[in-house]
């Protein structure tokens, strides 16, 4: 696992390529604004960010699918952790497109160019 300030695409591919060949499984704090990337489960994750001093309610899983960068199949907003019936989220998708928007621009912004 790693917490990226900035992370290059290439960085990304090679932690797909390690894994599930395709993808790299991420969270996003949306309200410390950070990013922890590259663990078999998004639960692994969760643990280490509230380690870390998250709140499980700032916290959502996504996919990052490198060679999809620049389309909208680059985030997939789909993990276990992000049912949360008591926040109003009963599925494993972000329903809320506020969180969506927030969650997209963190990783935007994660995203070293060059």
């Amino acid at each position: 696992m790693t917490q990226v300030d900035k992370i290059t695409l290439e960085q990304l591919k090679e932690m797909a390529e390690k894994t599930f060949g395709e993808i790299v499984k991420a969270n996003v704090d949306v309200t410390r604004e950070i990013i922890v990337v590259d663990a078999e489960l998004h639960a692994d994750i969760e643990q280490f960010m509230l380690d870390n001093g998250s709140r499980q309610e700032d916290l959502w899983g996504i996919n990052l699918y490198p060679d999809q960068f620049g389309s909208p199949d680059f985030i997939e907003f789909d993990s276990m952790i992000n049912i949360r019936p008591r926040q109003g989220n009963r599925s494993r998708y972000v329903e809320d497109a506020a969180v969506r928007e927030k969650i997209s621009k963190i990783v935007s912004g994660a995203i070293a160019y060059g």
